[in-house]
């Protein structure tokens, strides 16, 4: 018996640690995808570098009270899956919106983003937001537009003073 208690604290333990050290952590309800689903949806998630496990409610309750996340206890209701993402914020939102579009079945719950709850709204609009690529690349373009413009004026001022000089 005490065997089994101690199982359930490590996984307790274990929980309360990925809650802590990801970055965006997002709760599914995932009733009513069929097998072939949940495995595409478990691929996608693993190739973004996201956990995503299925834990009961009562140890995950336990967890969320020990890393100081109550606001997540209301929705920690029917089978849930939990994705943990150490690394990239976006990444989980992102996947979870895109596939929950293809498939129905698939409910946003909740989320934690950067230690603090995260309605489904907030998932949403924090998906909706470009990758870490597109961001750089956005920035980038930026920067290079006040030299490109400079570049091409130089050139203007070139091509005129070319045409008055022939």
């Amino acid at each position: 018996m005490s065997s089994a208690i101690e199982q359930k604290k490590q996984v307790v333990e274990e929980i309360t640690e990925k809650f802590k050290s990801s970055v965006s952590t997002i709760v599914v309800d995932y009733r009513g995808l069929n097998v072939a689903e949940v495995t595409e949806l478990r691929k996608q998630l693993r190739e973004a570098g996201v956990d995503f496990k299925v834990y009961k409610n009562t140890l995950t309750r336990r967890a969320v009270e020990a890393a100081e996340l109550t606001g997540l206890n209301d929705v920690l209701t029917g089978p849930n899956a939990i994705a943990f993402s150490a690394e990239d914020v976006v990444a989980p939102a992102k996947i979870l919106s895109d596939f929950a579009k293809d498939h129905e079945a698939l409910e946003i719950k909740a989320g934690v983003i950067e230690g603090n709850v995260a309605t489904v709204d907030e998932i949403k609009a924090l998906a909706s937001l470009p990758s870490r690529e597109g961001l750089l690349s956005m920035l980038l373009s930026v920067l290079q537009a006040p030299i490109r413009n400079l570049a091409l004026a130089a050139k203007a001022v070139a091509d005129q003073k070319e045409e008055q000089g022939a």
